[in-house]
Parts: C-alpha cells; sequence; structure tokens
C-alpha cells in the first residue's frame, strides 16, 4: 500500500510541475519535480558519472536512494 501513495504522490508532483511549466513558471515547475524522490538506479548513475558533489548540489530528494544504499553511499 505504502508503494501506491508513494507512486501517487510522485504522480501528483509530477502533474502539478507540469502545470506549471505550461504556465510559464519553468524554474517554479523544475524545482518541484525535485522534491519527488529520485528513483536509486538514477541517482546511482547520476553519482557515477557526475560524481557526489553534483548530485548533492542537484537539491533532488535522494530518500529512497539514501533508503536503498546507506547513507554513507553519499559520502564524498
Amino acid at each position: 500500500m505504502s508503494e501506491i501513495l508513494t507512486l501517487y504522490k510522485k504522480l501528483t508532483i509530477s502533474n502539478k510541475a507540469i502545470e506549471m511549466i505550461k504556465a510559464g513558471d519553468e524554474e517554479g515547475g523544475r524545482r518541484l519535480l525535485r522534491t519527488a524522490p529520485m528513483p536509486p538506479y538514477l541517482a546511482k548513475i547520476y553519482k557515477e558519472k557526475v560524481g557526489v558533489k553534483p548530485l548533492l548540489d542537484s537539491d533532488w530528494n535522494l530518500s529512497e536512494a539514501e533508503a536503498e544504499f546507506g547513507r554513507n553511499w553519499l559520502d564524498i
């Protein structure tokens, strides 16, 4: 059940962000999108390709990646 709620929250955030972008608030929409948890597999690829510091500086919600990989995976 919690997976369904998480998916629902992600879809709600995404839909609101799309509405904001279409209404002309591109920066606000992109900022809102980053509040949704980044999928762990994408966070891992981002870390490997770009590095930890840029990942941390990107302001993405990394809660799911931290839960899957542990808090220490983001140590610089």
